[in-house]
């Protein structure tokens, strides 16, 4: 059994996606990000990042435990460990895996610096809102102009890149963006929205997400909590 601690978040729901679609029976456990729960001792030791979300396996490769951290190299390990989701041969796998590197270095922290200006941060600094507004824009830009010439983001077949942005986008109203001035974009999303697996991950964890309103939350979430030395 996978014991996966993680929260309601685009990087969470990605992994919670994942599992899902590989039929992997795994536990969910929440780890409160507005209550500092990322910064406990025992989730930064398979977390030193004191990020969401983290993996623990006890049945790893060779059949020894192992512990994951970073999205990312989770939903690799989980397709290396199905077989699934990431084309075996090498071009579709190198093709498969640049999308996802968009997805890690790109889409996330260009989207989350969308929602930190236009919903979170104390003062609307309108350099700020537009900047990363833009680089939203361009962004979906980029994901329309694949989707034009490729069924999926990961390729031929539905995959792990795939997997990967989809629930980054899911918030797009709230990121400045008209969903309908990407029409390649809508298509593929309203087409993984329908997947049961994806309706399933989706939901894991969701019904403890509460909106950041009080000022413990942002101060844990973006003041000195965040920056201590740990």
């Amino acid at each position: 059994m996978i014991d996966i601690y993680s929260w309601p978040t685009p990087n969470g729901h990605k992994v919670h996606i994942m599992l899902e679609e590989c039929g992997l029976p795994y536990r969910a456990h929440p780890v409160d990000i507005g209550r500092g729960e990322q910064f406990a001792p025992d989730f930064l030791a398979i977390s030193p990042n004191n990020k969401i979300p983290a993996l623990v396996d006890p049945e790893g490769p060779g059949g020894q435990p192992i512990s994951l951290f970073e999205s990312g190299a989770i939903l690799i390990y989980l397709a290396g460990k199905t077989g699934r989701f990431l084309p075996a041969d090498d071009a579709g796998r190198y093709e498969a895996l640049q999308w996802l590197m968009f997805q890690m270095g790109g889409v996330g922290p260009m989207l989350g610096q969308v929602h930190h200006f236009r919903l979170y941060a104390p003062e609307k600094i309108p350099y700020a809102i537009e900047r990363y507004t833009n680089e939203a824009r361009r962004l979906y830009g980029v994901i329309d102009r694949r989707l034009a010439s490729s069924p999926f983001i990961t390729g031929a077949e539905y995959g792990i890149a795939d997997i990967a942005i989809f629930p980054w986008l899911r918030n797009w109203a709230n990121q400045g963006i008209v969903l309908t001035e990407y029409p390649h974009l809508a298509a593929w999303f309203a087409q993984v929205a329908e997947r049961p697996a994806v309706q399933r991950g989706v939901k894991v964890l969701a019904d403890l997400r509460k909106p950041i309103t009080d000022d413990k939350s942002r101060e844990v979430l973006f003041g000195a909590t965040q920056y201590a030395r740990r």
